[in-house]
């Protein structure tokens, strides 16, 4: 069993103990993230997701997997075939998250140029202060 938090009747992810705060985790990572940008559109299965989302390995997108079907945002369904045929899908409670994962990808993708241009401008803060 990964969960060690007690609950509590309040929750808050300002709280150190929360549940919550776990949850924030998972759907604010990176790897969620784009995984979701696959799912939403349709059942997709193990090895399609590892090719359409470049540089994820093997054993993170099966960990993000794993921690996403335990919090019950994502479903696995196993066709008994030869091989088996493993599929992942959003869960009715994954698809709650779509607005909110759309949202984030696309403010990510409006926004690099801007903030490609605050790094710039940091870095060469930081340089004249390195002088």
């Amino acid at each position: 069993m990964e969960r060690t938090l007690p609950r509590s009747s309040v929750h808050s992810v300002l709280m150190a103990r929360c549940y919550s705060r776990e949850v924030l985790d998972l759907i604010a990572d990176k790897w969620t993230a784009l995984i979701f940008a696959l799912l939403e559109k349709q059942p997709t299965r193990f090895n399609e997701l590892q090719r359409a989302i470049e540089g994820i390995s093997h054993k993170m997108l099966t960990q993000t997997l794993r921690n996403l079907e335990r919090k019950g945002i994502v479903e696995r369904k196993v066709t008994p075939t030869i091989p088996p045929a493993v599929e992942y899908s959003l869960s009715p409670l994954g698809t709650t998250l779509i607005p909110l994962m759309a949202a984030l990808r696309q403010w990510a993708e409006e926004h690099m140029e801007a903030v490609e241009q605050a790094l710039q401008a940091y870095e060469e803060k930081e340089e004249k202060a390195d002088y």
